[in-house]
């Protein structure tokens, strides 16, 4: 390989890592916005029915696809980087049938089991956003087909855009939609008394009654937003192609026969999806557990677990027999926080795999453990800060983004499940690269048999805690910490033994914890000093900031962050130079 390629692929991983984390970031924004918008608009019970819904979808969305993006991504790149261009086409061709057969047969299990699976957790009000949602699985799967190529090419661009138009016309389509049907509703209330027809006695009850409806109405914005994304991935594919030209796949040798290409393909993606579809499947199972062990609670204890919350459940709630799926609606506006950081690793996991994949097939142990360690600093400078601060700052984090007069007592729920959720974050986020790492370096059967362990893990002490009246739904994120604790320690373990290689762990870890925690320290004494001179929910947008430059500082000051991995920044050499006049950094 001549100098200007390994020029290129030395620097691959953080071109890939800063498109779609940049993407990411807009992404998760639009997409905890539209949650947030929702739940100050739906309530607990509002959100419940939500996550209801996508505890279906994603099982069914992960069978759908079944590892194949990411196996497309890897053996993608691994043809690349053998010459092999007319095998990178051939895949392409596979791809296409594949997807379009999974994605409709899905989509029809989907419609179908809504009917069973709103009857086994009780909440037939689901009913509407399920069947909104079911059509986003077809029209995920026809975009999987083309994110999981570029992506192999190393051009991260298309997935990048998708999902921003995608997670856009969701925010607006649905956030509009669904409070349209509210106001025409509560209109016709107002009016005739009735909604959709049917007569009721005060407007409270008709909210509660168009509340699912509303649901459904926003969730068919995620499924249109699906349908855009995949027009732009179409277009995009048939004006530009893959990047690769005339010339190379002449000089190209032939395409290994379909056949073979379809065992391989099949091959390398079922450990993959295996892993995925139990994780999927295993989260719906866990969610049903919790909403039937909520239910049966509120049946058997129904003071013991009211007198936790001190009145907080509204009375309307517990006469409609809705406990359980308001408390699930609170977990889930914790969820919504927690799932940022993760999403934003999992770039780092995504764009990681074609490079640690080709490290790895050329045998360059040095290029790989600077690639191995390259994903695991980074994953670390976030995941360590982001976790300890959302578990410190609960209360006035969830304040600032939920708290209006219609949500107090969801948003004071929700925080006390952040506490803990927050430190699990940390783990939930590292796994996901250290998966994504064990399956370029070809042990795909691994992140599968430690997801099934550590499923296991978590299904167990999510019944068995949630069952108790006192810890009811906090208990279900003790189980995630527990889960992810187990499958981060035992994955990076048997990662540095198939490589053999040993990470610096001084500096891809002890120096970001420590920074980290420092940062924390100095923002809660900084969050302390601002309650003596101001009270309201604004006040943690001036400790984020002053957590930010502190953890900034702290960095430099430690020589955690290097001068190399600021040049690599987008404006990174200018940094560089700022803080090299100022002797910060060497």
């Amino acid at each position: 390989m001549d100098n200007t390629s390994n020029n290129e692929n030395k620097h691959s991983f953080l071109r890939g890592a800063m498109v779609l984390g940049a993407s990411m970031v807009i992404v998760k924004l639009i997409g905890m916005v539209f949650k947030i918008v929702l739940s100050r608009m739906f309530g607990g019970v509002g959100t419940g029915i939500f996550n209801t819904a996508y505890e279906l979808y994603n099982p069914l969305f992960t069978l759908a696809t079944a590892g194949f993006p990411i196996a497309i991504s890897r053996l993608v790149s691994e043809n690349i980087t053998r010459k092999r261009y007319n095998d990178v086409k051939l895949i392409h061709k596979i791809s296409v049938p594949i997807f379009i057969i999974t994605g409709i047969i899905c989509f029809t299990i989907m419609v179908f089991g809504s009917f069973i699976y709103i009857n086994i957790i009780k909440a037939p009000e689901a009913i509407y956003a399920i069947l909104f949602l079911s059509p986003t699985i077809f029209f995920g799967c026809l975009m999987s087909i083309y994110r999981g190529y570029f992506e192999g090419t190393r051009n991260m661009v298309p997935t990048a855009i998708s999902e921003v138009i995608e997670a856009s016309s969701k925010l607006i389509i649905g956030v509009s939609a669904s409070y349209l049907t509210i106001f025409f509703a509560l209109k016709e209330f107002d009016k005739n008394g009735t909604v959709l027809g049917k007569a009721y006695e005060n407007a409270e009850q008709a909210r509660d009654a168009i509340i699912p409806l509303a649901v459904g109405i926003s969730i068919l914005g995620i499924s249109l937003g699906a349908f855009f994304g995949f027009i732009f991935l179409l277009i995009r594919y048939k004006v530009k192609g893959s990047g690769i030209t005339k010339e190379q796949y002449a000089a190209a040798p032939a395409p290994v026969p379909t056949k073979q290409m379809v065992k391989t393909l099949i091959k390398t993606a079922l450990p993959i999806g295996a892993g995925s579809i139990i994780m999927s499947l295993a989260s719906t199972i866990d969610v049903t557990l919790i909403n039937m062990r909520l239910y049966s609670v509120m049946q058997t204890s129904p003071d013991e677990l009211l007198s936790v919350y001190n009145s907080l459940i509204p009375q309307s709630v517990i006469d409609n027999g809705q406990v359980h799926i308001f408390l699930f609606g609170c977990y889930g506006m914790a969820l919504t926080l927690m799932m940022i950081v993760p999403a934003v690793t999992q770039v780092f996991g995504t764009s990681a795999l074609p490079s640690v994949t080709a490290a790895w097939t050329n045998g360059d142990k040095k290029i790989l453990k600077a690639r191995m360690e390259s994903v695991l600093r980074v994953t670390f400078l976030v995941t360590i800060p982001a976790g300890l601060g959302l578990a410190v700052f609960s209360q006035p984090i969830m304040n600032l983004l939920y708290g209006n007069s219609s949500v107090v007592s969801e948003v004071e729920i929700a925080a006390r499940v952040l506490c803990v959720m927050g430190i699990a974050v940390i783990f939930t986020s590292t796994s996901t690269p250290i998966c994504s790492m064990l399956q370029a370096v070809g042990r795909v059967d691994v992140p599968l048999k430690l997801l099934s362990i550590g499923v296991i893990i978590k299904i167990i002490l999510n019944y068995t805690l949630v069952g108790i009246p006192k810890i009811n739904i906090q208990g279900a994120s003790v189980g995630t910490l527990v889960c992810y604790i187990f499958v981060t320690i035992v994955g990076l373990c048997i990662l540095c033994k198939e490589t053999k290689i040993i990470p610096d762990f001084y500096n891809i870890l002890i120096k970001p914890m420590c920074s980290a925690v420092i940062c924390i320290l100095l923002s809660y004494g900084f969050y302390r000093l601002l309650l003596l001179v101001m009270d309201n929910k604004f006040t943690i947008l001036l400790v984020i900031i002053f957590a930010v430059i502190s953890y900034a500082v702290t960095l430099i000051v430690m020589k955690t962050i290097t001068k190399e991995d600021l040049a690599r920044m987008p404006m990174g050499n200018k940094i560089v130079k700022v803080l090299e006049k100022r002797k910060l950094i060497r």
